[in-house]
C-alpha cells in the first residue's frame, strides 16, 4: 500500500438500524425483526473502509461530547483510523441516523447531522492538519457546503486530488465551484438524476450525464448504476465495469465502500479502469453483510472475489 495516507473530511454518525419485511405505510406502526446500533455517517464509514483495506487513514470531523462519540472513537480507533482531528463539539450532540431495511435488501434513512453540521468554513483550520502528506482527500455532503468548499480549495492549491460522493445532494444541487474543484465526482442513479437531469440507466445514458458533470468542470465522472455496474469517464478513459454476482442483503454502505476502494486503488497507482473494478468489488462486496461501517470488506476479500469473477 502507498505510504501517502487518505484524508476523509466528513461525518460521523451513530446509526439505528431497523430490518422489517417491508416500508411502514403513513400512519402505520410495525414490528421489526431485527435491530441494532453501529458507526455510521459518510465520512467515518468511508474512513472505516479504507482502513479495512490495508491503507492508512485519517478521519477530520466532529462528534458530540456524549456516549455516543465515545462508541464512534472506539470502533474507529479499533479499525486503525487515525482519530486525531476528529474533534469534539460540546455544544451539540453526535449525529445519529435512523435506517430501515425492507427484505429486498432496499433501505431508507433518516439522518440528524448534529455537531457534523454544526460548523461551517471558518472552522476548517482546525482540520487542515489532517490533509498534510495526504494522497488524496474523500469529501461528502453530510457537512456544511462552505466547509467542504474551503477544504476542496485548500487540497487543489496543494495538489492533492479530492474525491466528492455529491450524497446527498443538497436542494439546490451542488455548488458550482465544488463542482469545479471535485477532481472524481461519484454520484449514484438518484444523485447522477439530480445533477444533470439524466437518469442512467445503461452505459450510453451515463456517458451523456458525465459529458453534463465535465462541461460543469469535474475532471472525472464515475457513475454507480447498483446492480447494472459502473461507468467512468475520465481524461482519456472512459468505460464500464459490470457488476460482480453477489448475495445482497443490505445496501446501506455500498457507496461508501465504493469510494473507500476506488480512492485506495487510486493512490495506490492503479489506472481508471482497475481502479474503478476495485471499487465495484468492494461495494458488491459491502451488501452481503449487514450494517453500515462493519460490512466493510478486506483486500483480501476484494482480490478473491477479482479472481473468482474475473473481468471479461
Amino acid at each position: 500500500m502507498s505510504c501517502a495516507h487518505i484524508a476523509v473530511i466528513g461525518s460521523t454518525n451513530i446509526d439505528f438500524v431497523m430490518h422489517v419485511t417491508r416500508f411502514a405505510r403513513p400512519g402505520e406502526t410495525m414490528h421489526v425483526h431485527a435491530s441494532s446500533t453501529g458507526l455510521g455517517g459518510k465520512g467515518a464509514n468511508q474512513a472505516m473502509a479504507v482502513a479495512r483495506l490495508g491503507q492508512a487513514v485519517a478521519l477530520a470531523g466532529w462528534t458530540g461530547r456524549d456516549m455516543l462519540a465515545s462508541m464512534a472513537r472506539t470502533t474507529l480507533e479499533g479499525a486503525g483510523v487515525d482519530t486525531r482531528w476528529l474533534l469534539e463539539d460540546a455544544a451539540t450532540g453526535t449525529g445519529r441516523a435512523f435506517i430501515t431495511i425492507n427484505r429486498a435488501g432496499e433501505n431508507q434513512i433518516l439522518v440528524d447531522g448534529g455537531a457534523n453540521m454544526a460548523h461551517t468554513d471558518t472552522s476548517l483550520p482546525l482540520l487542515l492538519p489532517a490533509l498534510d502528506g495526504a494522497g488524496m482527500v474523500m469529501l461528502q455532503m453530510e457537512m456544511d457546503p462552505t466547509l467542504m468548499i474551503a477544504v476542496a480549495r485548500h487540497a487543489r492549491a496543494h495538489a492533492i486530488p479530492v474525491m466528492l460522493d455529491p450524497a446527498p445532494v443538497p436542494a439546490g444541487g451542488l455548488p458550482d465551484e465544488l463542482c469545479r474543484l471535485a477532481d472524481i465526482l461519484t454520484p449514484n442513479e438518484r444523485e447522477t438524476a439530480a445533477l444533470t437531469g439524466i437518469e442512467p440507466k445503461d452505459e450510453t445514458t451515463a456517458l451523456a450525464a458525465a459529458r453534463i458533470l465535465h462541461e460543469r468542470g469535474v475532471s472525472t465522472a464515475i457513475i454507480k448504476l447498483g446492480h447494472r455496474g459502473v461507468v467512468y469517464s475520465a481524461p482519456g478513459a472512459q468505460g464500464f465495469i459490470p457488476p460482480f454476482r453477489v448475495h445482497a442483503i443490505d445496501t446501506v454502505a455500498a457507496g461508501d465502500c465504493f469510494n473507500a476502494g476506488l480512492a485506495t486503488a487510486m493512490v495506490t497507482g492503479h489506472p481508471p479502469a482497475q481502479a474503478v473494478r476495485v471499487a465495484a468489488a468492494c461495494g458488491a462486496l459491502a451488501t452481503t453483510r449487514a450494517g453500515a461501517a462493519q460490512a466493510a470488506p478486506t483486500m483480501a476479500d476484494v482480490t478473491a472475489l477479482m479472481a473468482a469473477q474475473p473481468a471479461a
